[in-house]
């Protein structure tokens, strides 16, 4: 049994000095190489075709210098030709234990099969993650991330069991299912999407709760970038009167790893780099690393997995590093704001790059907005046009105030977006609501 008292699930392994730990993670990363060139029909192919040869990767530096990236779409056209789960299985199909996929929200779903082994070998890194945002074997943790093919519930619901905790796995019932319980179960761990916390507080209030009361005392976020985005964060830690709210960072192709995840004193996420090494690398070429501290796109490797590895694998999110160590004592590299938006929801308006995760931003902070809101884009005179409407809390408001709103929200977006942004203010609950991933986005654009 683990130490409560102790913020380190494996103290040794999370406080390592980084060169000894990166050095490890070389040598992983060079056996890793060997055997899916020697067993993986899908790399050797991709390096062959690129001249890559892995055997003359002597650092972390030559490995980003030319070993070739992988796409999703890459990805799904394997798949097509070698269904169900491409010619980049790495294992035996007798070996697969567990049968997952994508959620399919930017396209066609990834089929995923992993192996019982590595299955179980992911206990240690979910429990790493929980353990290191406050989660302890007296919790209650109530999932509400929907449970189906979608990896994303069930790496949590790993994750809670490894540390011990009480599992309430509700995951795709009714709002009202998901309040009730948290007040009759006493839960004092959450687990979703920041989109629908939010949307959970407001439920709350109409059922005559009061969230700011609630047993709750942390949350662990995923599944969009709003954990990442300090206002939203914020909300969601004032609505629910919450000791923490830490985000979380992977992506269906890294399961059954996770990625990275905040600790308890939310300084952005930590990379665990001897599990997944991961790289930021320049927008238009992927074979330079960006200096630390700049923004660029990520890269993930699987280390270890033998089942569907990914070797350099271009997730398409934002972010930038540090390896100033964090207050918490763990030595891992941090995203300091964590995830900042994906690549391909970047909107680019007259010239200008708009990143939704700024909207965000600027809506989360003003108490007076509601749970949602839509970016409706289109050209009109033959020029890209923004509007975005906001639904407003109180449905109320008089329409003096609703004005004055109206004008503030504009020109904060206008200074965050450098650009006009119109906003149509809307009652509460006439924007959709999503469970799992909210796509904030219509772009009516041909």
């Amino acid at each position: 049994m683990q130490d409560p008292n102790s913020p380190y699930w494996d103290r040794e392994r999370e406080t390592m000095d980084p060169g000894i730990r990166d050095k490890a993670s070389f040598e992983a990363l060079k056996n890793q190489l060997a055997r899916c060139y020697a067993e993986i029909p899908f790399y050797r192919r991709l390096w062959d075709k690129h001249g890559f040869d892995h055997t003359k990767v002597e650092t972390f530096a030559d490995f980003t210098a030319s070993c070739p990236v992988v796409t999703k779409k890459m990805l799904v056209a394997d798949q097509a030709a070698y269904p169900p789960f491409g010619s980049y299985l790495g294992i035996d199909p007798s070996e697969i234990f567990r049968i997952h996929g994508s959620s399919g929200t930017s396209g066609t779903p990834t089929m995923y099969g992993v192996s019982r082994e590595e299955w179980e070998q992911s206990r240690e890194i979910y429990a790493l993650t929980h353990w290191s945002i406050g989660v302890r074997p007296d919790d209650i943790v109530l999932f509400a991330f929907p449970f189906g093919l979608f990896f994303g519930g069930w790496g949590m619901l790993h994750a809670a069991e490894s540390v011990g905790a009480k599992l309430l796995p509700m995951g795709a019932a009714t709002t009202q299912a998901h309040v009730e319980m948290i007040y009759k179960m006493g839960c004092t761990v959450i687990e979703g999407t920041p989109s629908y916390l939010i949307r959970l507080a407001d439920a709350a209030r109409d059922l005559g709760y009061d969230p700011a009361k609630s047993p709750l005392k942390r949350a662990l976020l995923g599944g969009e970038p709003g954990g990442s985005i300090p206002a939203t964060k914020q909300r969601i830690i004032d609505e629910w009167g919450l000791i923490s709210a830490c985000d979380s960072g992977t992506s269906s192709e890294m399961f059954p790893f996770c990625t990275s995840t905040e600790c308890t004193e939310m300084q952005g996420l930590h990379l665990y780099n001897d599990e997944i090494w991961t790289e930021i690398v320049e927008a238009d070429d992927p074979y330079r690393a960006v200096p630390e501290g700049e923004v660029g796109h990520l890269v993930y490797t699987h280390l270890h997995r033998r089942s569907q590895p990914m070797i350099r694998f271009a997730v398409g999110d934002r972010s930038y590093l540090t390896r100033e160590p964090c207050p918490c004592g763990r030595t891992y590299p941090r995203l300091p704001q964590g995830l900042m938006g994906r690549v391909d929801d970047t909107l680019v308006i007259r010239g200008a790059n708009v990143y939704p995760t700024n909207v965000e931003h600027v809506l989360r902070s003003f108490p007076e907005v509601g749970a949602e809101f839509r970016i409706q884009v289109s050209t009109r005179n033959h020029l890209d046009e923004l509007l975005v409407q906001v639904e407003i809390a109180d449905r109320e408001m008089p329409e003096s105030e609703k004005a004055d709103l109206g004008k503030r929200l504009e020109s904060a977006l206008t200074t965050h977006c450098l650009i006009r942004v119109p906003v149509e203010l809307v009652p509460p609950d006439t924007l959709p609501r999503a469970a799992l991933k909210a796509r904030r986005v219509v772009d009516h654009r041909k």
